[in-house]
């Protein structure tokens, strides 16, 4: 994992709802640094939709141990796979969250993913995450005490289950993929309409019944303050590769309008 130096660790701060996190899909370490220096708490470093290669991840997670303020990784594999999630947590990162986990049969196939034997079926093994085998008993013992794993809700099978996969033991939270689950309930991009918003309050509600915080992603500014009044225990705000178009795009309008005032 990656070292904290504060006496509330990570898994604390993100079960009391109070962790926000950026996403990371740009594989350089400066952006991970940069998040940082932003403050915040995590950032998620996306597999699934990026280019982020498995070397990536490592240099990634180097760089949040290097960070000025206690940097958290979670990092989202491409599907639920235990050997693609098997050698990410060899990595040593903090948390993990997996897409499409409709049923609890895959919440638990996930949990057991990320543990090792006699409770998962990880295989053991001495990499970054063990000292490189000084840490190795050790990290095999207590990895599951700190790592968060995350169930990502995004299709109405999964919202029809988040209940249980909620309840399934080793699930630490629930993630609403909002563009995913738009289309799957066939209302894609349609950030108001019932469907998709009755949806979200059934996953807040479930979750809220086992105690398990449920965040999303936002990358407008000026969703924050909505989501957090809606009842989400967690947010990924913003995108790296969002973020910097927006932010150039209105540097860009500031300069041709200060242009066109002074001809």
């Amino acid at each position: 994992m990656t070292e904290r130096s504060s006496d509330r660790d990570f898994r604390t701060l993100f079960q009391d709802g109070d962790a926000i996190g950026t996403w990371i899909s740009i594989g350089h370490p400066a952006i991970v640094e940069a998040a940082g220096r932003a403050g915040f708490d995590f950032v998620l470093v996306d597999t699934e939709h990026s280019e982020v290669s498995l070397e990536t991840v490592a240099e990634l997670t180097r760089a949040a141990a290097g960070a000025p303020d206690d940097l958290a990784v979670i990092v989202r594999p491409a599907w639920n796979d235990p050997v693609r999630i098997k050698r990410i947590l060899d990595i040593g990162v903090d948390g993990i969250m997996v897409p499409m986990i409709d049923t609890p049969d895959a919440a638990e196939a996930l949990v057991r993913a990320t543990r090792y034997p006699p409770d998962g079926d990880r295989g053991v093994a001495s990499g970054r995450a063990a000292g490189y085998g000084q840490n190795f008993v050790d990290y095999v013992e207590e990895s599951h005490r700190s790592l968060i794993t995350i169930a990502q809700i995004e299709t109405p099978t999964g919202v029809g289950n988040a209940a249980e996969i909620a309840e399934t033991d080793g699930i630490d939270a629930l993630f609403v993929g909002p563009a995913d689950l738009s289309a799957s309930l066939g209302v894609f991009a349609e950030w108001d309409a019932s469907e998709l918003n009755d949806a979200i309050d059934s996953v807040l509600n479930d979750g809220a019944s086992a105690g398990v915080p449920v965040g999303t992603l936002t990358v407008r500014e000026e969703d924050v303050k909505d989501r957090v009044e809606r009842g989400f225990d967690f947010l990924i705000a913003g995108k790296d590769m969002t973020t910097l178009i927006e932010q150039g795009e209105r540097i860009r309008d500031t300069y041709e309008q200060s242009d066109a005032d002074r001809s």
